[in-house]
């Protein structure tokens, strides 16, 4: 059974600006659990722009955006808790390992201790293909090994709002089919995906908008 509408997380009339230039403007989308929502567009677009509103670090020009009907201007705060925002960088720690790594951002995000989290952040390492190197510093990866292990913070610390930016930036192929994997996997739990692309995210039967106008493919 589908979940109420209420619980949906949706922006309305939402404009974006850039000093005098409008990136775009009266934009609706609507999510609900369950759902994915790919962002598309040419660079400079506003994708981007669209996922740090999302996520509450940008505020529209025009417009709200609301998560189970509540404006998430009132609590943004609140509104971090209950989301995963991966953006272009990654976010690592160079000195530290691949684990220590996974452990500083479970703790960070959920508070729990290395004993209670060992489990968890094993798993991750292991769905995301680097439990090989979980004790290799950071620095000596390569940059589709960096990008799986911001992504392993999605599975160290279960939200429901996944806001992924380029999320298969340096990622092979084997890479992007865990991750669409990872999303499917979230959706079928009630999750919800908004993420922006480039190229294909073979998510199935998920909702689309361009941004801006797009080349035709050849």
């Amino acid at each position: 059974m589908r979940a109420p509408a209420t619980l949906s997380f949706t922006g309305k009339n939402l404009t974006c600006t850039r000093g005098d230039t409008t990136v775009f403007t009266d934009l609706d989308f609507d999510v609900d659990p369950g759902e994915a929502l790919i962002v598309r567009g040419v660079n400079g677009s506003g994708k981007s722009s669209l996922l740090r509103m999302a996520a509450g670090f940008l505020a529209p020009t025009e417009g709200e955006l609301r998560r189970e009907g509540d404006l998430i201007a009132k609590d943004p705060e609140n509104h971090f808790t209950r989301l995963h925002y991966l953006g272009h960088l990654n976010a690592l720690k160079p000195a530290f390992t691949v684990l220590e790594n996974l452990e500083f951002w479970r703790r960070l995000f959920s508070g729990s201790t290395r004993s209670t989290g060992i489990k968890t952040d094993a798993r991750a390492l292991d769905r995301l293909g680097l439990s090989a190197i979980a004790d290799m510093p950071t620095h000596y990866l390569s940059a589709g090994q960096r990008r799986r292990l911001a992504l392993a913070r999605l599975l160290a610390v279960a939200r429901p709002l996944w806001l992924l930016d380029e999320p298969t930036s340096s990622l092979d192929d084997a890479g992007s089919e865990t991750l669409v994997q990872l999303i499917s996997e979230h959706l079928s739990t009630g999750g919800m995906v908004i993420a922006a692309v480039h190229g294909e995210l073979a998510v199935p039967d998920c909702k689309t908008i361009v941004l801006g106008s797009e080349p035709p493919v050849s």
